[in-house]
């Protein structure tokens, strides 16, 4: 395997790749084109839009209801076919809508690929489309460009490129064309190398193309998300299975009903019509429109919390998240670096406030209090050596043009009331040496009243050396001795260890470019970092106290993410992982080192990627946060990827499944939050429905072995089962959450839905039903009523039964006399249905159809005491369930 191309001298490079300092022939060019084919990202052969239709069909829950639709239709009812069909036609196009959206993920990277290229073929510079950029090229870049194709550097002066959406690191990348580097060098450390789809910010540079298109890195990640499967959610999984039982249900009753009918010599017609019919029944028709409807409605909720959710069965995934993996930069810090820390004439000062809002008090070791020379005398002196700017956008954010480094200086001279524009007109430049990788310094001088002076700024370990000075308490100079170079030292060592980027400046009297290189008085040391987000410390303190464990996962260096990890209490007992220790494990050993990591650092996409798998083979449910487009493959893989919605990429925006329109981590807790609510309501209307068919089932099934006349008619159950359910079960999608729901565990994915409790809460309304509803249809039988009279009382009673049933499962263990009515959408649910039901019984024209018998009082009194019975059964099932015994 031939070395790396970061790995190799650049005369080994040229020969390898065939090209040279003049870069390629016009006619060497066009043939490496024909071989390599343009410089764009390929799709994977994508399925036409009528295949994505079909594949929303390969559901069984959708092919149990278009039997149903076929044999409703037969049966001669139209309407519950028309109903039925709707559902079907509504849930198959959501389902479209998403999986053709999704798609556009691999587009939005094409898009991000430059237009326009400038290379040297021939010995002549030119500009090309970027589609024919060949490996052997040699590309210009300069400041501004975006960088067409992976590339080994030749040349480069001063030359920094923004790497953050590829690689999440914060800061701009200083390029090296002399350096050479080992082979287990990770992206965000191969100084050598530019990168497709990067922009260059400083400088200027020549690079020789080792790989275009898909052979890139942009082209690994583009390929990456063409093979990434997303996840089915816990609630398909468990609709699916479902499905399954449904369907195999409605099989064995048809059977065992027509079996018994043509034993008992019933005409066979009749008895098939009337099995199918049950069939149907068995199956919960509003079923998919109750979690389709529940989902957009929390969908609305979560909007007005800042979350955007762009697929819907996503949503119920946030109640059962056990782990957030979280992108570090501009996800938990602001990506807007910040001076922390300031070390002057013996001051320690620390500054308060993140980002470039120029608010935040300075204190000197640790007390507030006027600011003496030397800091104030730093701190102008940053100022003036930087050509950041600093103003209001038109929303009045504070926003910066030009090296974060350098805005970060200006936003700390604000705080100590120093504005650089004012400092600029009073001081002003008349030369300049701009920082460079070589030098690691930059050099102004400027004019004042008297005199002329130079401020050179730069790292301390270049600088500290060429000064001979530095300020005393009082703002004069006086000789830097070995002690005192010891203490700044110290001070630098310390500023890194908390992963401060530490900046030394100094300073020169009546001097010029030529005379700034020694002799320089120190000013002092100014440490910055990205900071962490004001707000997501609490939201991870939430996170922990909702058992929710939050991985950090970012390219960038350990030491930093490290520090700011502890800071928002990310990092407590666990460890931090490497991007090089990463790649030596195997599968295995990277989940169980997943189990126990709070942060992984200087990760690539790929590493990314196996970090979500090695959690989710745990059995995690894994929520994956980030912006870049290094983190689309592994928000597409998680079972929830959340992107940022104002600093994110369209690459990551289409590959997850949820937007934080606000890019704060700490919507992401609310979302959350909200996400628990929708999965407790879903197992609230999941419970409600299936127990209302056991009811019915267990009632037709019943009175079929007992060999008597049957309760309910075909039209009766059809109409419990889309009517009289469907209402009570919206209402209940949009139940009011439960107190204390971020004080619990997340919900149990292995478990699923249908936990021990809830089986038995629909297991005991729906058993108590059917022996209720079948000793009410045998007494009234016996009584001396008729058998439409008998019938119509079992069929109120059924329906009020389920109403009791639809208060009572508004919560597993809450007893239903607490907040009884607080549902307002259940109680307008209700008392529509129970006009309903009043018509069906006493309006002449419903009564025919329907088979019912205006009943009289005495019957509704009956009726009525038999249904409640219901409630203390259940009550006594939640008593269980509170006490730990189911």
């Amino acid at each position: 395997m031939p070395e790396a191309f970061y790995c190799q001298p650049l005369d080994t490079l040229f020969d390898q790749l065939g090209s040279s300092r003049d870069g390629l022939s016009e006619e060497e060019a066009a043939a490496r084109l024909g071989r390599y084919g343009p410089n764009r990202l390929e799709t994977a052969p994508s399925a036409s839009p009528w295949k994505l239709l079909a594949e929303q069909f390969r559901n069984v829950l959708i092919i149990t209801l278009l039997i149903a639709t076929v044999l409703s239709a037969f049966l001669g009812h139209g309407i519950e076919a028309i109903a039925i069909a709707v559902i079907v036609l509504f849930a198959v196009l959501l389902g479209f809508v998403q999986e053709y959206r999704a798609e556009k993920a691999i587009e939005a990277l094409r898009k991000m690929a430059a237009p326009a290229s400038k290379v040297i073929r021939d010995g002549r510079e030119q500009m090309i489309p970027a589609l024919e950029v060949v490996p052997g090229d040699l590309i210009a870049v300069a400041a501004g460009d975006r960088i067409p194709a992976d590339a080994r550097l030749v040349e480069a002066a001063n030359l920094r490129t923004d790497e953050a959406a590829l690689t999440g690191e914060s800061l701009p990348s200083e390029k090296d064309a002399a350096a050479i580097l080992t082979s287990d060098t990770s992206v965000g450390d191969r100084r050598n190398m530019l990168f497709a789809g990067t922009s260059a910010v400083h400088g200027r540079g020549l690079a020789i193309v080792t790989a275009t298109a898909m052979e890139t890195e942009f082209g690994r990640i583009a390929g990456m998300l063409q093979r990434v499967e997303s996840e089915k959610t816990p609630l398909q999984k468990n609709l699916d299975k479902v499905g399954v039982s449904l369907a195999r249900a409605a099989l064995v009753i048809v059977a065992v009903i027509v079996a018994l009918g043509i034993v008992r010599g019933q005409p066979f017609i009749d008895i098939l019509i009337f099995g199918i019919a049950l069939a149907v029944a068995v199956v919960p028709e509003a079923l998919p429109a109750v979690v389709t409807i529940s989902l957009a409605l929390g969908v609305q909720r979560m909007v007005k919390r800042n979350a955007l959710m762009r697929r819907l069965p996503a949503v119920e995934t946030l109640g059962s998240t056990t782990v957030i993996c979280s992108d570090k930069t501009g996800t938990l810090t602001r990506d807007e670096m910040t001076v922390r820390r300031i070390y002057a004439a013996g001051n320690d000062v620390s500054v308060a406030g993140s980002g470039y809002r120029p608010e935040g008090e300075m204190k000197i070791d640790g007390v507030s209090g006027e600011l003496p020379p030397p800091v104030r005398e730093l701190l102008q002196a940053g100022a003036l050596c930087s050509d950041a700017m600093l103003g209001r956008s038109p929303e009045g954010e504070w926003r910066i043009s030009g090296d974060p480094t350098e805005a970060a200086l200006i936003v700390a001279a604000r705080k100590a009331g120093l504005d650089e524009i004012d400092l600029r007109q009073r001081f002003p430049r008349i030369d300049e040496q701009p920082f460079s990788s070589e030098t690691k310094r930059m050099t102004t001088v400027h004019r004042s009243e008297a005199t002329t002076f130079a401020i050179v700024k730069g790292a301390p370990e270049v600088l500290l050396p060429a000064c001979s000075s530095a300020l005393d308490a009082s703002g004069q100079p006086e000789a830097l001795d070995d002690s005192s170079r010891r203490d700044i030292l110290e001070k630098v060592e310390a500023m890194g260890r908390d992963a401060l980027r530490v900046i030394a400046i100094a300073r020169k009297e009546s001097a010029g470019i030529a005379d700034a290189s020694d002799g320089l008085t120190f000013l002092g040391l100014a440490g910055m970092i990205d900071p962490p987000r004001e707000e997501a410390k609490e939201a991870v303190e939430r996170c922990l106290a909702a058992g929710i464990r939050p991985v950090m996962i970012t390219g960038d260096h350990p030491v930093t993410a490290r520090a700011v990890a502890r800071e928002l209490g990310i990092l407590r007992d666990g460890h931090v992982l490497s991007g090089v220790e990463i790649e030596a494990m195997d599968d295995r050993a990277l989940g169980e080192a997943a189990g126990s990591a709070e942060v992984f650092a200087r990760v690539s996409p790929e590493h990314k990627l196996r970090i979500v798998e090695a959690l989710q083979k745990r059995g995690e449910v894994v929520a994956m946060t980030g912006d870049g487009v290094n983190d689309a493959p592994a928000l597409k893989r998680a079972d929830i990827g959340i992107s940022m919605g104002i600093s994110g990429t369209d690459v990551s925006r289409e590959a997850s499944a949820m937007t934080l329109l606000d890019d704060n981590f700490s919507t992401i807790v609310a979302a959350i939050e909200e996400g628990r609510g929708i999965y407790d309501n879903i197992k609230k209307y999941l419970t409600y429905l299936l127990s209302s068919n056991i009811g019915e089932l267990g009632l037709m099934a019943g009175a079929t072995l007992l060999g008597i006349p049957l309760p309910l008619t075909a039209v009766q159950i059809l109409y419990v089962n889309l009517a009289t359910d469907g209402l009570p079960a919206l209402a209940l999608a949009v139940d009011p959450a439960e107190p204390g729901i971020m004080q619990r565990p997340p919900n149990d994915p292995k478990k699923g839905i249908f936990s021990r409790s809830v089986l038995a809460l629909m297991l005991a309304g729906g058993l108590w039903s059917t022996l209720v509803n079948l000793v009410l249809f045998e007494w009234s039988r016996h009584s001396g009523r008729s058998l439409s009279e008998s019938m119509t009382m079992t069929f109120v009673s059924l329906v009020l039964i389920q109403f009791f049933k639809a208060y009572n499962f508004r919560s597993e263990t809450e007893h239903v006399f607490r907040n009884t009515f607080s549902n307002r959408w259940l109680n307008l649910a209700i008392l529509w249905e129970l006009f309903m039901l009043a018509a069906i019984i006493y309006v002449p024209a419903l009564t025919a159809p329907f088979s019912t018998f205006a009943m009289p009082p005495e019957d509704w009194l009956i009726v009525i005491c038999g249904a409640f019975s219901v409630v203390p059964v259940i009550e006594a099932v939640k008593w269980l369930v509170r006490n730990g015994r189911l």
